[in-house]
Parts: C-alpha cells; sequence; structure tokens
C-alpha cells in the first residue's frame, strides 16, 4: 500500500468515527464519550479511538469541518457556478455549505463553543480559512496578489457571520438567513474599491469569533442538553 494510499484510508476511517459520534455528539458535545460510543455503534475496539485520533477532540473536529468542506466542493462542482455572477457564485457556496449541516445544528454550535475557546482561537481561524478558500476556489477565483487575502478576510467575516445568524435561524427554507447572507455580500463587495481595505477586512475576519464567543457563553451545557432532548 502506497503512502497515499495509506493516508487515504486512515481519512475515510477517521470519517466513519466522526459520522457515527454525530449521533452521539448533541447529547455528550464533543467529548471522547461521544467519540467512544460512536465506536460502538460501529463495533469497533476502544483502542480505535485513540488510534484514529491521537489529536483527540480537536482532531476529530478538524476532521468533521474537512470532511464537510470537501463535502461542499463535491455539490459546487455539480452547479454551474461559472454562469452565474461572482456575488452569486459566493452566496451558493455559503448556502451549500450550511444546508449539508442544516440537521446537525447542535453538532455545529458545540464545535463553534470549542472553537472560540481561547486557546482554540487559532485553529478556529485556520478552519475557516479552510473553509472560504475552498469556496473561492469553486468560484474561480484566480487572484494571486494582495487581494487573495483581502477576498478570504472578507468572505471569512460574511460567512461566520451568516453562521451565526442561520444556528438561531427558524425561518421557512431558512429564508430569513439568505437574506441576511445577500445583505452582507452586498456591504462587503464594494470594500475592495476603499482604499484601507486590509484594514477593514480584517474586522470583518474577526466578526466571526466576536459572535462566536458570545454563542459559547449562552451553549448549554452536555447535562442541559440531555435534559432539554429528554424532556
Amino acid at each position: 500500500m502506497t503512502v497515499s494510499e495509506s493516508m487515504n484510508r486512515l481519512r475515510m476511517q477517521r470519517e466513519a468515527l466522526v459520522t457515527a459520534a454525530l449521533e452521539h455528539v448533541p447529547f455528550d458535545g464533543w467529548t471522547m464519550a461521544a467519540l467512544r460510543s460512536g465506536a460502538e455503534d460501529l463495533d469497533l475496539a476502544m483502542g480505535e479511538v485513540d488510534r484514529l485520533f491521537p489529536g483527540g477532540i480537536r482532531q476529530a473536529i478538524i476532521t468533521y469541518v474537512e470532511m464537510t468542506d470537501r463535502k461542499m466542493v463535491e455539490e459546487l462542482d455539480m452547479l454551474d457556478l461559472p454562469s452565474m455572477k461572482i456575488r452569486e457564485r459566493i452566496a451558493t457556496a455559503v448556502k451549500t455549505r450550511l444546508s449539508l449541516v442544516e440537521h446537525e445544528k447542535d453538532t455545529v454550535r458545540a464545535a463553534l463553543s470549542y472553537l472560540t475557546l481561547p486557546q482554540n482561537v487559532p485553529l478556529s481561524l485556520k478552519l475557516t480559512h479552510g473553509t472560504v478558500d475552498k469556496m473561492w476556489i469553486a468560484a474561480g477565483d484566480t487572484s494571486t496578489d494582495h487581494n487573495w487575502y483581502t477576498k478570504r478576510m472578507l468572505l471569512a467575516g460574511v460567512y461566520g457571520s451568516t453562521l451565526v445568524y442561520w444556528l438561531d435561524d427558524k425561518s421557512e427554507g431558512h429564508a430569513d438567513s439568505w437574506a441576511f447572507l445577500d445583505r452582507r455580500i452586498g456591504n462587503v463587495m464594494q470594500i475592495p474599491k476603499i482604499t484601507g481595505t486590509v484594514k477593514k477586512a480584517g474586522k470583518f475576519a474577526a466578526t466571526p469569533f466576536k459572535l462566536g464567543a458570545k454563542l459559547a457563553k449562552c451553549m448549554p451545557t452536555p447535562g442541559r442538553v440531555r435534559r432539554q432532548f429528554s424532556a
């Protein structure tokens, strides 16, 4: 087996375990207990959890985000994005990414709560950059100068703030979230034309993490979530 094949096999095993654990995360949070319950569902030995995730929950959340990002790219590849205007491409990418986790809001909240802990902010930034970078690539971005960074920082702000809004959106078909998304895109589309773009982009990039920190404060503990689900 080649190194590439071995890495691909490990990725698939990790994703299978994370997928199984998703049934338990709403009750136990992103914890080793959730991963062990997922392993039991797959009839895996408990030692497999430590083998597949030596980095613990941090590594499991990375797997979850990257797995969903890959699904997003697959979905976007099936669409005729080149025929759309750039703002439509970006809106479609964000909608696609959020729609993939439409039935996993409690799981996403728990992941966001973990990622907004002070020690995890660098990881949060890295994962967000990975997501928006894939969105821009799918949208056909070919920039190589400072615009490359600016576009990603701006989209990080749009995506992050829309994510937080979407998590509490009860409107039919998330219509309110998509209207919010369109307004945010409309606002930032003008920013590259303004002097001091990078400075402004930085402010937008910080938005999801400020909002995420507020969300983390009101996150229910696993015990409270368990009581809510059992009520």
